[in-house]
């Protein structure tokens, strides 16, 4: 490329690039995993956030196990990774079967690529990956607000950190809605059946079609020695992938914690403040800062694993609910065999090292 081209991509890229933060993907350098650091026996039907914040797995039934783990094996400049691991191979792949890596994300983050419109930009995606083996996958985003138009390019995976650039057309049919639904994914496709991977790649922007979606790709379940590992993922508007974008720790738990916050109260330390409704009900209010992305779900480590402190006396929980829920904050009903006195203030702590309430707004 002449310097004149040179110059003229780079000042391309420069205007497409929107003012303040240009990297459309949350926790891309994998720092926050407030779940757990580490899950194993993954492979069941379905979608969950096991462990890095904001990405996702989501698969079929299939006879393939593995374990997903935040890992502190990134490349130069990266602490830590996203790690996949077979477990248990999958050698007999039934059509219907897939496993992909999602980070889903919100309407209103990607009004940027002005998606449906004539002056629609275009889609620089980067990362960095490797395996124990050379290997071939699929990226792709869908639009899920228009009948589910998508778009995929195959990258391959070598035994060294290698930084993937991949730049994706424009779209100028179908327009994003513009709030805090699961409007746009970007999809990481590491396993398929025939269902999705019989036609031909979609390299350009068009109507679902299935067959098209993962064309080409290796099998992460062919193997027991098969491993992914991926961080620094990055999603910018422009023609030309750019230097990946280093957000603080501290910055990138705030944005985590609009889709999720897992509380861990130290021992004997209060984490709601409240009343008791009555002799055995205490409900305590949780502030949620960040304001969260939606009125959120409740999930407790167990019914058991708390104990309301009132007057002096610390009476362990049978029962722990969600009462009113909202985005900036919600309400824990406790129930305790007897002994609260009606209208008395009281508190909600730890009683059983561990015990965590997941707050969960995720798309």
């Amino acid at each position: 490329m002449s310097k004149a081209a040179e110059l003229a991509k780079a000042g391309e890229t420069l205007t497409n690039q929107p003012s303040g933060r240009k990297n459309i993907v949350i926790n891309g350098a994998m720092q926050v995993a407030q779940r757990s650091a580490s899950v194993t026996g993954l492979g069941a039907n379905g979608d969950s956030y096991p462990t890095v914040d904001r990405f996702a797995v989501s698969q079929t039934a299939t006879a393939g196990r593995y374990t997903m783990t935040q890992t502190a094996d990134g490349p130069s400049g990266f602490a830590n990774c996203i790690k996949l691991d077979c477990t248990t191979a999958d050698t007999s792949i039934a059509s219907s079967e897939f496993l992909l890596l999602r980070q889903r994300i919100e309407g209103q983050d990607v009004q940027v690529f002005a998606k449906g419109t004539s002056d629609a930009k275009k889609y620089a995606l980067s990362f960095y990956v490797k395996g124990n083996a050379s290997a071939t996958y699929v990226a792709e985003f869908m639009d899920n607000d228009n009948s589910n138009r998508h778009v995929s390019k195959a990258f391959a995976v070598t035994t060294d950190w290698t930084r993937i650039e991949m730049i994706f057309p424009a779209d100028t049919t179908g327009v994003i809605d513009d709030d805090n639904g699961a409007s746009f994914d970007l999809n990481i496709w590491l396993h398929s059946g025939s269902d999705r991977t019989s036609g031909t790649l979609q390299q350009t922007w068009g109507a679902l079609a299935q067959a098209n979606r993962a064309v080409g790709i290796s099998s992460f379940f062919d193997s027991t020695d098969r491993t992914f590992f991926i961080t620094g993922v990055q999603l910018e508007v422009g023609s030309q992938a750019t230097n990946f974008e280093h957000r603080s720790f501290g910055e990138e738990l705030s944005l985590c914690k609009r889709y999720c916050n897992v509380i861990a109260p130290l021992a004997d330390e209060a984490f709601t403040f409240g009343h008791n409704r009555s002799t055995t009900i205490s409900v305590g209010i949780i502030r949620h800062h960040p304001v969260m992305r939606a009125a959120p779900s409740l999930t407790f480590s167990a019914v058991d694993a708390f104990q309301v402190q009132h007057t002096g006396t610390a009476t362990q929980t049978s029962g722990m609910a969600a009462g009113e829920l909202s985005t900036e904050g919600s309400t824990i009903v406790a129930t305790v065999g007897s002994g609260l006195t009606t209208g008395q203030g009281s508190e909600l702590r730890e009683h059983t090292l561990g015990a965590t309430v997941i707050i969960d707004a995720e798309l």
